[in-house]
């Protein structure tokens, strides 16, 4: 029922006045994607600007381009996937050419199934493939309008789908007013008002009587040509205030003067007309049927209500639609709160209760004036089922808007818990302090009390790693002891692994290890979480010697802990390994990680498990595996905005002895760390500068940065550095030094019976060692460290050995072992260490070549096409290769065309010669693949 001289289809055309240039812009694009490529782009100015009718102008392209549609919508900002399934929905048919996970997923979060919520990227993956399936045939063309109005789960998807567009026949534009934080980054195009003969064009279009030019200018000016204003001003104005220039305001207030405008038609049309707009305004369905019958409930008929139309404000086709959004905000701006609830249980008893529950009980708790426990309960009800569909924001604000309707305070203060951790994982801290004061103060048990305090301490740690967490979490644990032992267990040993990060309290360190030591034993045989606490506060309170045998037990657990748990708190306990010095566990726990986080979709994790997994291969000397793995850890980081600190890209660096690139890493971690009180950072950089200096013989500085990294209290690195502070020490002549980090060093590798705690172990006191003995503990270096992968420290003690085989004139020995450490070096590409033990060589009198360091014939690649071409290499299909980096299978093969070409290649097979794996590259273990 739209009115033809004032309706939207007029407003919109008319709006294009003025529009070349933008119209160009969009012709351009649709061009682009119906050659094959894609394209994304937010349209964005203020409202009434002209970004529907810009919209518009590309729905009237011609028909060989498929056109998806969708509206973000103000009331459903809390719903989560609502306007990804609007856009969606007409491509159901077609999910299940997707692959199992992506297809699971998105019928989840769609409530096509019941089950666990699929992880935020893992949607944005099934959506990316859904398009791309889509656009198989005919070219595809997505628009939002009002993306500013989007629900959160729906902004992130489709801002991660619109940056991995590239080599697909699809364009997803969006319309909104600013540009919206979850789509900064894509390419824009600001509209601004009318200027020149268009404006007045415009306003002349919708003026009844003659204006004065200089009036006319100043109107536009005043609009700042705001193509709705321009429009629906007038009609606001009596003809004596348009033509005298009188009525118009500060331009800030322009939305709000259009909206105003059309409050006085609002408030011109018969009641039963007004009612009808009100109840459509409250429906963010936009569902034809559901209006009427809710109109029906309150008396209104169609007879009635559209006897003399609506005044172009609302049309009802196959969607309600209003002329524009500030209209709908007008509407139900101008009705009384018993109005607006009126309407509202009016839809709540429309809505099918068993299709469409959770706005069913949206609108009776918006029906409802005071606390309803029926109501709290069905939105407390409908907060499970969005939890169920990964609509963490959803089900915060169902339980939020529960707590406010709960009158019983034992009720309330539960579901203020359950709000508060939900608003927690949602990511609103705010929100989640919020109502977890709410918690604290409705409590009526001991235990409310300390779930309460959990979930604070949980805020505190996600607010940032610092010294309030542990004591925090400490606390919670020690209090939840008596009401959920398993519980307590978890949060001991988060709180641990919280301190252990921050390594900045070794006071608080030792407390919350002492708490663990006295939780009492089970009688059942132990857990992986039970040997994973005892050996971890054996550790802090007894020392490594008590706390291996523990700690290796608890290893073996590992290996079959259920998935779950090790999304919980995996993450502490994989350190364990580490803890004993057994590095194939190491890394095969750390693959695990990875791909249990990958398969659970917990994307927001993925960067860390990929940092742990990426420091366990640099110590296989695979530093072409190492950096691939850095370059994906980038990715998921860029892709979901998770920061992520440097550690990987600080040890490759060092190893690599690059000093241009890893000294100014060195300098801002250090620097940044320090001020943050995130001294694990400090620890890793300085560790980095002593390998760094050790391979350029620099030992001074070498051994000022291990003892700075030595006397952090962090139960590692800490440990780890201290071979770089012996070498160091013996070579500046500090036996102090070099004796004190021995200790330290036998302390925590003595009991460890590991080829790779040994072989450091006997290199470091060979450093300390003298004859016959030396030359002993040199070779028992060799010898186990041979058995392991660990190949730069292989090398080491071989340049160590033949370093000292040279000082005692053994010559022709020391040769042997300076070209093997120079051989492998260069191999591995530790350029400093190579360069070392190359001038050992010279100085032993051989003349040797300078070997060029190996380098791979895809260095010409960009890191995303040597990522790529790696997984390829590795046997990954196009799909795996896409849902890894998250690009369609189109854009692999896109990717994989520049590749062939760059390395002069036809095929994937040959992919195998020109990126050949060497011998310091090893092939992944136990199955997981990098």
């Amino acid at each position: 029922m739209v009115d033809p001289e004032h309706g939207p289809g007029r407003g919109d055309k008319v709006g294009l006045l003025g529009r070349q240039v933008e119209c160009a812009v969009l012709d351009r694009l649709v061009d682009a994607v119906r050659t094959g490529e894609s394209r994304a782009l937010v349209i964005h100015g203020p409202p009434g600007i002209g970004k529907s009718a810009l919209l518009g102008h590309l729905t009237d392209s011609p028909g060989d381009l498929r056109v998806l549609r969708a509206v973000g919508i103000e009331s459903e900002m809390e719903l989560p996937f609502a306007t990804l399934h609007q856009l969606c929905v007409p491509l159901v048919d077609r999910l299940e050419h997707l692959p199992g996970p992506q297809r699971t997923a998105l019928e989840t979060v769609f409530g096509i199934r019941a089950g666990p919520p699929p992880g935020r990227f893992l949607v944005g993956m099934a959506v990316l493939s859904l398009l791309c399936d889509a656009s198989q045939k005919r070219p595809l063309l997505c628009l939002v309008d009002d993306a500013h109005w989007m629900d959160r789960a729906s902004a992130q998807v489709l801002g991660f789908v619109a940056r991995r567009l590239l080599a697909e026949s699809i364009a997803l534009v969006f319309g909104a007013r600013e540009r919206a934080p979850d789509l900064l980054g894509l390419p824009d195009l600001e509209v601004t008002g009318l200027r020149g003969a268009a404006a007045h064009t415009l306003l002349e279009s919708a003026t009844h009587t003659r204006l004065d030019h200089d009036i006319r200018s100043r109107f536009v000016a005043e609009t700042q040509g705001n193509p709705l204003a321009l429009l629906e001003l007038p009609r606001a104005l009596s003809v004596t205030q348009l033509a005298g220039g009188f009525g118009l305001l500060n331009t800030d207030t322009v939305p709000g003067l259009i909206e105003q405008s059309f409050l006085r038609r609002i408030e011109d049309l018969p009641e039963q007309t007004r009612l009808l707009l009100l109840i459509a305004a409250a429906d963010p369905v936009g569902d034809p049927a559901l209006v009427w019958r809710a109109a029906d409930r309150l008396g209104v008929t169609p007879e009635e209500a559209l006897a003399d139309g609506t005044d172009g404000l609302l049309s009802f086709d196959l969607c309600v639609t209003f002329r524009h959004p500030l209209v709908r905000s007008a509407v139900y701006r101008s009705a009384t709160e018993s109005e607006r609830r009126s309407a509202h249980l009016a839809l709540a008893e429309a809505t099918d209760p068993r299709a469409d529950p959770d706005r069913r009980a949206w609108h009776l708790a918006s029906a409802t004036a005071g606390p309803d426990e029926s109501v709290a309960a069905e939105l407390e009800r409908s907060a499970g089922r969005a939890q169920a569909r990964g609509g963490l924001a959803a089900a915060a604000a169902f339980l939020q808007r529960s707590v406010v309707l709960t009158v019983d305070t034992s009720r309330r203060a539960e579901r203020a818990l359950a709000a508060a951790d939900a608003s927690l994982q949602a990511g609103d801290l705010d929100a989640a302090r919020r109502f977890v004061d709410v918690a604290d103060q409705n409590a009526r048990s001991d235990f409310q009390r300390v779930r309460a305090h959990l979930v604070r301490s949980q805020i505190t740690f996600a607010a940032g790693l610092n010294r309030d967490a542990p004591p925090l979490l400490l606390t919670a644990a020690q209090r939840l002891e008596r009401f959920d032992a398993n519980l307590a267990r978890e949060t001991y040993l988060l709180a641990w692994g919280t301190s252990a990060l921050v390594a900045a309290d070794a006071v608080s360190l030792r407390a919350i290890s002492q708490a663990m030591r006295e939780l009492p034993r089970s009688t059942a045989p132990p857990r992986a979480l039970d040997l994973v606490t005892e050996g971890y506060a054996l550790l802090v309170t007894d020392g490594r010697a008590a706390a291996v045998p523990v700690l290796k037990r608890a290893a073996a657990a590992l290996a079959d802990l259920p998935a779950l748990d090790l999304l919980k708190w995996g993450w502490v306990a994989n350190g364990v390994s580490a803890a004993v010095w057994d590095d194939r566990a190491m890394r095969t726990m750390y693959g695990r990680a990875v791909e249990v986080v990958r398969a659970a979709g917990a994307l927001t994790e993925l960067p860390f498990c990929l940092a742990s997994l990426g420091m366990a291969t640099t110590w296989t000397g695979n530093f072409t595996g190492a950096a691939a793995i850095v370059d994906e850890a980038d990715i998921v980081a860029a892709a979901t905005g998770v920061p992520i600190a440097p550690h990987v890209k600080l040890r490759l660096g060092a190893l690599r002895g690059r000093t241009a690139d890893v000294e100014p890493l060195i300098s801002a971690t250090v620097e940044d760390a320090g001020a943050s009180g995130q001294l694990m950072g400090v620890t890793v950089a300085q560790w980095s500068a002593a390998v760094l200096y050790n391979g350029l013989a620099r030992y001074e500085q070498a051994l000022a940065a291990a003892q700075t990294s030595a006397r952090i209290p962090e139960l590692w690195v800490s440990v780890w550095v201290l071979p770089e502070l012996v070498e160091a020490a013996v070579r500046v002549g500090d036996a102090e030094a070099a004796g004190g980090a021995l200790e330290g060093l036998t302390d925590a590798a003595e009991p460890c019976d590991t080829d790779w705690a040994q072989g450091i172990l006997a290199r470091c006191r060979a450093l300390l060692s003298d004859g016959a003995s030396a030359d002993g503990l040199y070779r028992r270096a060799i010898e186990r460290l041979a058995r392991t992968r660990l190949r730069p420290e292989l090398a080491r003690t071989h340049l160590l050995y033949g370093e000292w085989l040279r000082r005692k004139r053994r010559r022709v020995e020391a040769r042997e072992h300076l070209r093997t450490a120079y051989t492998m070096f260069a191999a591995i590409g530790m350029e400093a260490f190579a360069e070392r033990a190359r001038r050992e060589l010279l100085a032993s009198g051989e003349s040797i070549r300078k070997h060029r360091l190996e380098t791979s014939s895809g260095d010409e690649l960009t890191p995303q096409e040597k990522q790529i071409a790696l997984l390829v290499r590795d046997g990954f299909s196009n799909p795996e290769v896409g849902s890894r980096l998250f690009l369609s299978p189109r854009t692999v093969e896109w990717h994989l065309r520049k590749i062939f070409t760059k390395l002069s290649i036809t095929s994937r097979r040959q992919l195998r010669d020109a990126l050949p794996r060497s011998a310091y590259e090893p092939a992944p273990e136990h199955g997981f693949r990098r």
